[in-house]
């Protein structure tokens, strides 16, 4: 950044962010790892975050295994019921997980009628086919 502040990212933060990922981050009270509260404990702000993501390798590679510890904490969580499923259904939204349901619509003068046929298909190696 010319002209800019100094940044404040160096080993030791990027050491201090490992650390809160690799479990530091149940240290201070956070059930699971988040970007608000890396950014608390590093003691900078979600742009900060999103910049060093951008400009270090290594950072990047930080938070992106804060996804991945946050996805399998909230997974797990939520079917064990540790956790609220409504916070769990909100933490899971964000790494794609949904609860869509397939709606067939019929009208009540039979203009518009679902679909009567089903397909199934079979997916896997030509070896299961005995």
């Amino acid at each position: 950044m010319a002209g800019g502040r100094p940044t404040k990212y160096n080993k030791q933060m990027q050491d201090k962010a490992d650390s809160y990922v690799d479990g530091g981050f149940a240290d201070v009270g956070d059930v699971v790892p988040s970007r608000a509260g890396l950014a608390l404990e590093l003691g900078v702000s979600r742009s900060t975050l999103q910049e060093w993501e951008k400009e270090h390798d290594r950072f990047s590679v930080t938070l992106d295994r804060l996804k991945w510890f946050q996805e399998r904490l909230s997974l797990n969580g939520g079917l064990k019921g540790d956790m609220n499923s409504t916070i769990v259904k909100l933490l899971l939204a964000n790494h794609g997980y949904s609860d869509r349901v397939a709606q067939d619509v019929t009208s009540s003068d039979g203009s518009m009628k679902g679909v009567d046929r089903v397909q199934i298909e079979v997916v896997g190696s030509e070896d299961s086919e005995q």
